[in-house]
């Protein structure tokens, strides 16, 4: 049986891209498979120093922002990661598989350590291990990724035939769906939009009101040519718009280029913005009202946390005979 796992950090209320790059599909895989989780990834966040209060009202304000987009705990198991325990647990047992060389090769290693000032701590360094088994735990054949995330499932896929291979075929190795919308910067087309941009107008958050959309993208970083074409390598910041259109929309980039005839790259982005708002204005008040209800969106998380501990429970305790614990 084919069983879908995907998570995402709580670092409050999503972006456009992580809309169009994730949260959008999950919605999508919900209806057409049996089995799904979606995990909110608490114990990921402790990577990066967090204050505790701000940690607690990040789960909260995503956990919000996932239900608002269409994420439906009745189609799917919505849960917080830190309430299974045997995530921690599997991952030790994953850990002492894993060699430390190669993960001191992956990028986003590089990468985060020198934000930290090159004093990385043992947590950055594995919690690939730890995506390996958030997982592995469920026998997960199916994992929803961005492009940046490929390496990590690469890593989990060696992990779980290095497991099959010492201790006897366990565990599906997890197949790749990749996501199909790469979202960049308003402000820097050539890196993806993210929320940790210092420059405040690079990224469009799904709670940002219509005002602040559409100044974030009449700001957006074109070209001195005013016709609007889809060459991502030539032109990316154009680029970047067509493809936000696209996404928003639901429309092809053929028609969405046809949408465009006629127009120059500053009426565009109003175009652009415009479908943006219209997309998120449900969404917006959607949010607002489900963060009125926190008990609501706490339970909503235990509930879940309950159902994937079934799931989790019977296929940990197998993990721990086969490799010898009782």
């Amino acid at each position: 049986m084919d069983r879908i796992f995907s998570g995402i950090q709580p670092t409050g209320t999503p972006h456009l891209g992580n809309y169009l790059g994730a949260i959008q599909n999950w919605v999508n895989l919900q209806e057409e498979c049996s089995s799904v989780l979606y995990s909110i990834m608490d114990m990921h966040s402790l990577t990066v120093p967090k204050e505790p209060a701000v940690l607690r009202q990040n789960i909260l304000d995503t956990t919000a922002a996932i239900l608002a987009c269409g994420v439906d705990p009745k189609k799917c198991l919505l849960f917080q990661q830190s309430l299974v325990s045997e995530h921690a647990q599997l991952a030790w047992i994953l850990g002492c598989l894993t060699n430390v060389p190669r993960l001191l090769r992956l990028p986003q290693w590089k990468t985060k350590r020198a934000s930290q000032n090159n004093e990385g701590t043992a947590g950055l360094l594995t919690y690939p291990v730890l995506q390996a088994a958030d997982i592995l735990l469920y026998k997960s054949t199916h994992v929803p990724v961005g492009e940046d995330q490929v390496v990590h499932l690469e890593l989990a896929q060696d992990i779980a035939q290095h497991f099959n291979k010492k201790y006897g075929e366990f565990f599906p190795v997890p197949k790749t769906i990749l996501s199909a919308n790469k979202i960049k910067s308003l402000r820097d087309p050539t890196v993806k939009m993210s929320k940790s941009d210092p420059q405040k107008l690079a990224t469009v958050s799904i709670a940002d009101s219509p005002d602040e959309i559409a100044l974030k993208f009449r700001k957006a970083v074109t070209d001195f040519t005013s016709e609007v074409s889809y060459d991502p390598a030539a032109r990316p910041g154009v680029s970047n718009l067509v493809s936000i259109h696209a996404a928003v929309t639901g429309l092809s980039i053929k028609e969405v280029l046809h949408q465009a005839l006629g127009l120059d790259t500053a009426q565009y982005k109003m175009v652009v913005a415009e479908s943006v708002i219209q997309k998120f204005a449900p969404i917006r008040s959607e949010i607002k009202k489900l963060q009125e209800d926190k008990s609501h969106l706490m339970k909503v998380l235990e509930d879940g946390a309950e159902k994937a501990k079934e799931l989790a429970a019977p296929i940990y305790q197998e993990i721990r005979r086969l490799v010898g614990f009782q």
